[in-house]
């Protein structure tokens, strides 16, 4: 059978998804926390949802592996692909922002020294204000880089805003609006329409009755 085969990753990204699914009349049963399996089906089997890394969903939609992904706006921008983002699914809202010590001067400089997990949405950030800079990649931790001197600012994502307070820390600029966003397969968009388009008003229904 010909399935619609969407990649997304475990955990809040996949329980708000299916809550959305749901009020759309959309259910996966098999879909549990605790299970390890990486493929499942929708009940109605007209739905395959494949689970992999965050950082991965936008490879498997570009490569055409799944027809659809849901990740966040912060994966698309450090790794950009030829794919199609459609919609805002408007849960996992946060802003991606340059961190550092109060009154830290980070435009009009000469140059800076970044720490982040996301270098090349940082780059491109100081690369449009027109600041040189060294980027170093760091995976987590990373308010660590400006208290220990590695690093002049950081560049992360900020929800609550409450680990950089703890540690001294402040919201310097914000770079861009994060939540999750669903992207579309280029060529399943033209083979696929109708059934992208169902999906795509299924998760606008779950939407819409969730706000």
């Amino acid at each position: 059978m010909d399935y619609l085969t969407v990649a997304m990753a475990k955990g809040r990204t996949a329980d708000r998804a299916m809550k959305f699914l749901e009020k759309a009349d959309v259910r996966f049963s098999e879909f549990t926390d605790e299970s390890r399996k990486l493929v499942i089906f929708d009940d109605e089997q007209n739905i395959r949802l494949i689970f992999v890394k965050a950082v991965d969903v936008p490879t498997y939609v570009e490569k055409g592996a799944a027809d659809v992904g849901i990740v966040g706006k912060d994966t698309i921008m450090e790794d950009p692909r030829d794919v199609y983002e459609l919609l805002d699914l408007g849960f996992g809202k946060c802003q991606l922002a340059v961190a550092g010590f109060p009154g830290k001067e980070i435009k009009g400089v000469p140059f800076l020294t970044v720490a982040s997990k996301y270098p090349n949405a940082a780059k491109e950030y100081f690369d449009r204000v027109g600041v040189r800079t060294e980027l170093i990649k760091l995976n987590g931790s990373i308010e660590l880089a400006p208290l220990i001197g590695m690093a002049d600012v950081i560049v992360d994502i900020v929800e609550t805003g409450t680990t950089l307070k703890e540690n001294g820390l402040v919201v310097l600029e914000e770079i861009a609006d994060i939540s999750a966003r669903l992207i579309v397969n280029k060529a399943s968009y033209a083979t696929k329409t109708e059934r992208i388009q169902q999906f795509i008003s299924d998760l606008k229904m779950g939407l819409e009755v969730n706000s």
